[in-house]
């Protein structure tokens, strides 16, 4: 059921952008770099920055709608079968968020996987708030249970949490 959706969105974003996949270095797992795969949301000469300094006038309809319904997220699944993410964990930041990897190392939160969802993301926490970010994975994740791991899945697919703070 998955794999026709992917390939739906994909063939939509070639029409969108001529550039449905969008890859990016990001933090993981022990300060680890991996490449993070999504769906393209912004305009393909966009600046790669974290999203809360993106232009609004970047995102494109049809990257609006992905947002929105949170489908831009799906080729991290990707991700997630390579072993560089987990569903659950702190969503990985970009290196040049020196202040979130700071905050991040001190609490101990580059330890574990980051994740597609998790805490920060179902309480509208965002990268724009780096120690409250940071505090908030480091709960997660001292909080984490089989019962919590499936919750924030549940409650994401649901539609909880908006995101970023780029005005859609």
């Amino acid at each position: 059921m998955g794999f026709p959706v992917l390939i739906l969105l994909t063939v939509a974003g070639f029409f969108d952008t001529g550039s449905p996949i969008f890859c990016q270095e990001r933090v993981g797992r022990n300060k680890k770099a991996f490449t993070l795969v999504k769906f393209r949301t912004m305009k393909k000469d966009t600046a790669s920055v974290a999203s809360h300094f993106a232009s609004a006038n970047a995102i494109t309809p049809f990257g609006r709608f992905l947002r929105r319904t949170k489908l831009d997220e799906l080729p991290q699944l990707w991700n997630v079968l390579k072993g560089e993410m987990s569903l659950v964990g702190p969503r990985p930041c970009l290196f040049s968020q020196e202040e979130l990897i700071a905050e991040r190392e001190a609490r101990g939160v580059l330890e574990a996987r980051p994740g597609i969802t998790g805490l920060a993301q179902i309480k509208d926490i965002d990268m724009s708030t780096p120690l409250l970010l940071a505090e908030t994975d480091a709960r997660m994740l001292v909080e984490l249970n089989l019962k919590n791991y499936f919750r924030y899945i549940f409650l994401t697919v649901a539609g909880k949490g908006r995101g970023d703070r780029i005005k859609l």
